[in-house]
């Protein structure tokens, strides 16, 4: 089933098509467009299907991507740094979680409330003991680079960053913060 044919218009302003190239895409004319789009023409099933689907397939190569929004410096901690060392190092660059690294490999992440949990049962003597590999989260979902921005609002809400890769490595990640790039 398709959208409505008033939704055309828009769909090809938002990508910022203009009627001539739409109708070039689409193998049909430009005056077919503009009676479609002003209501005065009722097009085939056909025509109105390709030209939602050249519409979806631009919309798609046009939206944002995780690699738009992510940011790209990620700090890092290892398997190894003590919950005290994750403490000061999120006190001093005011973020709320950090993933855990044991080489190039994502093993978890300790975030404010996994932290909190701990500062109840621990003293300072204590922190300094505790290795973040006895303490951090699960992993982060790892998305791809080019995965559309659409896909990452349900998975942010559920966890507390996702992981960008590119070509098997991670180069990015994506917090609460981030999506707020979405807005402008």
């Amino acid at each position: 089933m398709l959208p409505r044919l008033e939704s055309i218009k828009r769909a090809r302003q938002k990508i910022g098509l203009t009627q001539q190239k739409l109708a070039s895409l689409t193998g049909v004319s430009t005056s077919m467009i503009n009676q479609i789009e002003s209501g005065r023409c009722q097009p085939s099933y056909a025509t109105a299907r390709k030209i939602f689907e050249v519409l979806w397939s631009l919309e798609s190569q046009s939206s944002m991507k995780a690699g738009d929004i992510c940011s790209k410096e990620i700090v890092k901690m290892k398997t190894s740094d003590t919950l005290n060392d994750a403490i000061k190092k999120m006190q001093d660059l005011s973020i709320s979680q950090v993933p855990v690294f044991e080489g190039n490999d994502v093993m978890g992440v300790v975030t404010e409330d996994g932290i909190v949990k701990h500062l109840i049962d621990n003293d300072e003597t204590q922190r300094r003991k505790i290795k973040l590999s006895e303490i951090m989260d699960p992993r982060p979902p790892i998305v791809d680079y080019n995965t559309p921005v659409k896909t990452l609002v349900s998975l942010i809400r559920y966890s507390k960053c996702v992981l960008v890769s590119k070509q098997s490595r991670i180069v990015g990640i994506i917090t609460a913060s981030d999506t707020l790039k979405l807005v402008e």
